[in-house]
């Protein structure tokens, strides 16, 4: 039986003839086991390669949605199609709602969702909120080198640079309002001349010039990507960028979520490693379609459930929590979806900065993960000028571009394991709060732990190990490969034999309940080979 999600339903005539945004989603896709089969038919040979690397499955997800279900879409009466989403298998039109309604009627449709779920209506008090109105506000003053040291040195992305980390290698979409004069800029010149500016797309005019849109893009990238020697280097001055503008600046509505999934699909399709947004959506023109709190989920929204399956798909999304720590508060989406590295800002000195949005999610999640400056951010604008700005859009760039240059360093770490590697590396990770999260990430100390997860894998793959340590009732003795047996034996502090057993790759638990607790020394001896190991008897 087919569905129909509507989130307002009216029974005064007048209305009828509004117009409306929904998702129709799609029942099937066409061609689906012969573009798996031959997946170099939907997916570029960059993008097969990270995803091997990363054991990232291929699967239908990564099929075009079917043109002529499409096409069939634009023939109807009083629809405009805006985007598609080959991971959702849907397209967001606009229409009347009974227009829209008709479209279940195609035996290609399997459901729509309706924008306007008017389940807490409430119209805004003062009109749409500017969503870049701090960061608009900006301070121009003449810098000395070393412009950016302070907000690189906070979270020691320098230290990755002094490694040679600079993000080489590795593919960053941009995703964002508009990014004027980047291929003119003096600042991205070695990003130019170099061949690293991959590709540019406006998803909102469907074109592949960004000229003449909002200069917010360029100041974000620039965070990233620029070498202005003597005045702002970003965190990623190596790696290659793709720019993708998905934000309408003139009008605020959840299409601009469905364009950011477009996005994203296509990143992923060529390869993309590490995605960066400092966008996020919460009220709209049309106050019907607001996402409230409840709707801050991760799942809910069109953003959010796009990011998770980028997530799933083996890129790493890094966002800004939003700027709305003074208004509405709470991360606005896609900061909310656990598939993304949520940023929010901090001042020069570490301190929260006040206006940067919170968590937690409605769900009870951490948001934001992780802080970096956003206040009075070193940027620079779109006519080569270098400034400050605030706004957790800064943060943002600051952190990806340091997630960039570490993942650099070893390359198949799946994003998962990076995400969480960042996390881990943070000031507050054992203390998380609701303003700041897991705290102020170090790189130093990531990539550290990043190199140690190479350690881990050769140890795992040709020495012994055991665990739990400390133990109580049961040691287990993890193998190396091609090596299925092995003696165990146990001596105490005084060096008697209080235990000797054979162990194997299929019986590799030994009973050590009935030990006296103290300290024993556990030796394991295969092929002429011996492992020690220091135990704690609880």
């Amino acid at each position: 039986m087919k569905k129909i999600t509507i989130g307002l339903l009216m029974l005064c005539s007048t209305l009828v003839f509004s117009q409306e945004d929904a998702l129709v989603f799609f029942a099937d896709k066409e061609n689906v086991a012969d573009a798996l089969a031959n997946p170099l038919t939907i997916l570029t040979q960059d993008a097969l390669d990270r995803k091997q690397l990363h054991g990232t499955p291929i699967d239908e997800r990564d099929v075009p949605v079917t043109p002529s279900y499409v096409s069939e879409i634009k023939d109807q009466p009083g629809i405009t199609v805006y985007a598609k989403s080959k991971w959702m298998n849907s397209v967001y039109v606009r229409g009347s709602q009974a227009n829209i309604e008709n479209l279940v009627n195609l035996s290609f449709v399997e459901e729509i969702e309706f924008l306007n779920d008017n389940l807490n209506f409430s119209p805004p008090i003062s009109g749409t909120r500017d969503k870049f109105e701090i960061e608009n506000n900006s301070q121009r003053v003449v810098y000395d080198y070393g412009l950016a040291a302070n907000q690189v040195e906070m979270i020691s992305a320098d230290y990755l640079h002094e490694q040679d980390f600079t993000g080489a290698g590795i593919v960053v979409a941009v995703l964002d309002s508009g990014f004027p004069n980047v291929t003119s800029i003096p600042g991205f010149s070695d990003m130019i001349n170099e061949g690293r500016l991959l590709g540019t797309y406006d998803f909102v005019l469907k074109q592949e010039t960004l000229d003449n849109t909002s200069s917010h893009g360029t100041r974000v990238l620039s965070d990233m990507a620029a070498i202005d020697e003597g005045q702002l280097v970003g965190t990623a001055p190596g790696a290659s960028y793709y720019l993708y503008r998905t934000e309408d600046t003139n009008s605020e509505n959840p299409v601009e979520e469905a364009y950011w999934v477009e996005a994203l699909e296509r990143a992923d399709s060529l390869g993309v490693y590490v995605t960066n947004t400092s966008l996020g959506y919460q009220d709209f023109d049309d106050a019907s379609y607001d996402h409230d709190y409840s709707d801050l989920d991760g799942q809910t929204t069109i953003a959010a459930r796009g990011a998770n399956h980028a997530f799933d798909k083996g890129m790493l999304l890094v966002t800004s929590a939003g700027n709305d720590g003074n208004g509405f508060g709470f991360v606005a989406t896609p900061a909310d979806a656990p598939g993304v590295l949520t940023v929010g800002a901090v001042d020069g000195s570490e301190n929260y900065a006040s206006f940067s949005s919170y968590g937690p999610t409605s769900d009870g999640r951490i948001k934001p993960d992780v802080m970096a400056q956003g206040e009075n951010a070193a940027v620079i604008g779109q006519f080569g000028d270098v400034f400050f700005n605030n706004g957790t859009s800064f943060a943002s760039p600051i952190m990806a571009g340091a997630v960039a240059s570490l993942w650099q360093a070893r390359p198949q770490t799946t994003n998962a394991e990076l995400m969480q590697i960042v996390r881990e590396a943070s000031s507050m990770f054992e203390n998380p709060s609701n303003t700041m999260g897991y705290g102020i990430p170090n790189f130093e100390e990531a990539l550290m732990m990043l190199q140690q997860l190479d350690t881990d894998e050769f140890l795992l793959e040709n020495e012994f190990g055991v665990y739990p340590n400390p133990v109580q009732e049961y040691l287990t003795v993890s193998f190396p490969r091609n090596i299925t047996s092995a003696e165990l034996t146990l001596m105490n502090v005084l060096g008697e034999r209080v235990l000797k057993t054979k162990v194997s790759n299929t019986n590799n638990r030994v009973e050590v309940s009935k030990l006296t607790s103290g300290v024993y020394i556990a030796a394991i001896t295969s092929e002429g080979k011996t492992n020690s190991f220091k135990i704690i008897k609880k």
